[in-house]
């Protein structure tokens, strides 16, 4: 049990990654998390109002069995294999978190102030989970897949298209740490 609840180094984990984009590669499919949502929006009757959803959502079915075992897996992790919920943050990005008003910033997996039931009577942080979601949807969408689709499955194809994507989601990122998230809170 210890070896399963503690966080693999990366040269094992990076290696099983590799490992199961191969066998996805070698049997001409291509993983994405994003895509999903596609998909189940085919599956709901979609298709009929949008012809982005006219395609066969019964090729993917197999990829909705991802998104449920990362679901029940993520479950799993955290309520059975996790002998400690914090996440191992620097100390200076703690103390800075902090003074920007996450107090359960290195004690709690997702920061209390935006994503607890109280949260959601804070009209700052209902706008801010709302407009944040819309734009990774959106964006995810606009992108043609989401980080780990491009980062990992896209890469690993070695699709230029995902490299300016990845490259894009890492200038956002910064901007949005260093220039919006100080203004923001």
């Amino acid at each position: 049990m210890e070896l399963i609840m503690q966080p693999w180094p990366w040269y094992v984990a990076g290696p099983l990654i590799a490992l199961i984009m191969f066998l996805l590669l070698f049997q001409g499919r291509q993983f994405g998390m994003s895509s999903n949502l596609r998909t189940i929006c085919t599956m709901c009757g979609a298709d009929s109002k949008a012809s982005f959803f006219d395609f066969n959502w019964r090729a993917q079915r197999w990829n909705l069995i991802v998104i449920l075992g990362a679901a029940i897996g993520g479950f799993i992790a955290m309520n059975f294999l996790t002998a400690d919920p914090a996440v191992q943050i620097n100390p200076d990005t703690v103390e800075n978190l902090k003074e920007l008003g996450f107090q359960s910033t290195g004690e709690a997996y997702l920061p209390d102030e935006l994503y607890s039931l109280e949260a959601l009577t804070n009209w700052k942080s209902l706008a801010i989970l709302i407009i944040g979601g819309f734009m990774i949807g959106f964006g995810a969408r606009w992108a043609g897949g989401c980080t780990s689709g491009h980062a990992i499955s896209g890469l690993s194809n070695l699709q230029l298209p995902s490299l300016i994507a990845v490259v894009g989601f890492f200038i956002g990122g910064l901007v949005m740490i260093h220039l919006l998230f100080p203004i923001i809170f």
